[in-house]
């Protein structure tokens, strides 16, 4: 990447403040981003099968709260019920998470291209970029984490609130081709493109222009003479996770609740129907279930990813310099 690429892609933040995606070599990114994330996915997982557990709730299921929730799932199935499905997630995490980190990237350098014209703020046409970026690589990644989403969340349910067991991963597959063919594995395809793009789009503009109000606030925008300590940097990503996990969290909880009700209900309803149980059951409320394991997963995962990110990037030897 030529300097001038670099200034339309980072007009006034300092260098060392960004992550030159061009620069790193990529086999390693890969292989070593595969091993860290799927770290990141080990430690944040239970807190995946409490928020679908609250998610799909009913009866005396629908009065517990989050630690309710955990220490029954403690009680009854002990550490290894936190980790159920665990096995297909870590197996289709990696290739998804391929995908959506490149689709990611470039279509933020893109973006950013594209935006510079509209004569924005940084912190607009940051939010946009990254927007764009996020949205993008959400939209691509779907094919292979909408599969995952249903398995595995058919198995985090199994046993709870009437819902069947299974014998594993495999036996999900097999039983769900056995009923509805390969549809079957997109079910909910729709809803989850719903949630999880804008999501995306909004974590990612969410965290692009936190992190650019954040940079002003402590006097480093414009400074380029002046680099922020690696520290500091991290410290400001991190606040910029929490941030954009917070906001995308408030926005896309209902939708989220919704699709993992009709993934894992075995009477096949429609989304219409799903809707009006949960307000029959809940009220509007019934739409945050699992809001506060969600804010934390999407806070917790952002903040890990753009530590891993930040890490990656001054670990990995480049394959050409600036």
């Amino acid at each position: 990447m030529d300097t001038s690429t670099r200034a339309a892609k980072i007009p006034s933040l300092p260098q060392q403040t960004e992550i030159n995606w061009d620069n790193l070599d990529m086999t390693k990114l890969y292989v070593v981003g595969a091993g860290m994330f799927s770290c990141v996915t080990v430690a944040l997982y239970p807190v995946s099968v409490i928020k679908t557990r609250m998610q799909v709730a009913s009866g005396e299921a629908l009065r517990r709260n989050a630690l309710a929730t955990f220490k029954n799932i403690l009680k009854v199935d002990g550490v290894p019920g936190l980790y159920r499905g665990f096995g297909t997630v870590i197996t289709g995490a990696i290739p998804a998470r391929i995908i959506f980190l490149t689709a990611l990237e470039k279509t933020k350098a893109t973006s950013l291209k594209l935006v510079e014209p509209l004569q924005l703020s940084e912190s607009m046409e940051a939010a946009l970029a990254n927007g764009l970026g996020g949205l993008t690589a959400s939209l691509c990644s779907q094919a292979v984490f909408v599969p995952i989403d249903v398995v595995s969340q058919k198995l985090m349910v199994q046993g709870y609130s009437g819902h069947v067991r299974y014998k594993g991963g495999i036996d999900v597959v097999q039983k769900i081709m056995k009923s509805d063919g390969p549809r079957g594995l997109y079910r909910g395809f729709g809803l989850s493109v719903m949630t999880y793009a804008p999501s995306s789009a909004v974590w990612w503009a969410s965290y692009g222009f936190s992190q650019r109000m954040i940079w002003s606030a402590l006097g480093h925008l414009n400074d380029k003479e002046d680099a922020p300590s690696q520290l500091k940097i991290v410290g400001v990503q991190a606040t910029g996770g929490m941030i954009a996990g917070a906001v995308t969290s408030c926005v896309s909880t209902p939708l989220d609740t919704i699709k993992t009700r009709l993934q894992v209900n075995q009477n096949k309803p429609k989304a219409s129907e799903v809707v009006r149980r949960l307000i029959a059951e809940d009220g509007w409320k019934g739409f945050y279930r699992g809001l506060g394991p969600r804010f934390f997963s999407s806070s917790a995962w952002g903040t890990s990813m753009i530590v891993c990110y930040e890490y990656l990037s001054y670990t990995i030897t480049p394959v050409c310099n600036i």
